[in-house]
């Protein structure tokens, strides 16, 4: 018999399997349209679209890349429900697991609430590591990062920060993004998230 957390993962894994679809029919993009635009296989992302795979961070942000959304979009409401709400309860809000680092992110905002802002919160492991080798796509996403708790490195192109608790990074990711958790203790920050359509070269942030 699965466990209970085994079905949990079974479950997210359909739900992002579905939202890819949708996503990608939204866009009449074909399976090698997307697997030419996020560098992520035709194969895997056949598996990702019928629930038979769980894909790490690294690959659903290049499928989101690929797909021109926010990472967060791919935990989205299913569209056969357009009943969008502005109030989420903590109870409804999607959690999914990195199988790679094992980071925990929780998506705090109202799914499909028309709104250019997101909310995440991660539970980042000790020893952690997730590096992003796309850039969002063809928008600009500017991010911020609230440590709540311990300790977070970031490597934003080649510029690196070291966030403790308290402190808060704003940035666009427009270039490859690492984060890290050097220490042997786990950490907890949000990340808010806005899309733009475009981001002049004055206000493409830190370097």
């Amino acid at each position: 018999m699965a466990s209970h957390a085994e079905t949990d993962a079974s479950d997210v894994n359909t739900r992002i399997g579905r939202r890819v679809r949708e996503l990608r029919s939204l866009r009449s993009l074909t399976l090698d349209d997307l697997a030419a635009q996020s560098s992520v296989s035709r194969s895997m992302i056949s598996l990702i679209e019928r629930g038979e795979a769980s894909p790490t961070a690294v690959i659903l942000e290049r499928l989101a890349s690929g797909l021109g959304v926010p990472l967060a979009s791919l935990f989205g409401a299913d569209r056969a429900d357009t009943r969008a709400q502005p109030l989420v309860r903590r109870s409804e809000q999607p959690t999914w697991q990195d199988p790679e680092s094992g980071y925990l992110r929780r998506n705090l905002s109202p799914p499909d609430w028309p709104s250019p802002m997101q909310l995440v919160h991660v539970h980042f492991p000790p020893r952690a590591r997730v590096a992003y080798e796309t850039t969002g796509g063809n928008r600009a996403l500017h991010q911020q990062v609230w440590v709540l708790q311990g300790r977070i490195d970031i490597l934003l192109g080649e510029q690196p920060y070291t966030l403790k608790t308290g402190d808060c990074l704003a940035m666009v990711f427009d270039r490859p993004l690492v984060y890290s958790n050097p220490t042997d203790k786990a950490a907890e920050y949000i990340v808010a998230i806005c899309t733009a359509p475009d981001v002049s070269a004055s206000s493409k942030g830190p370097r």
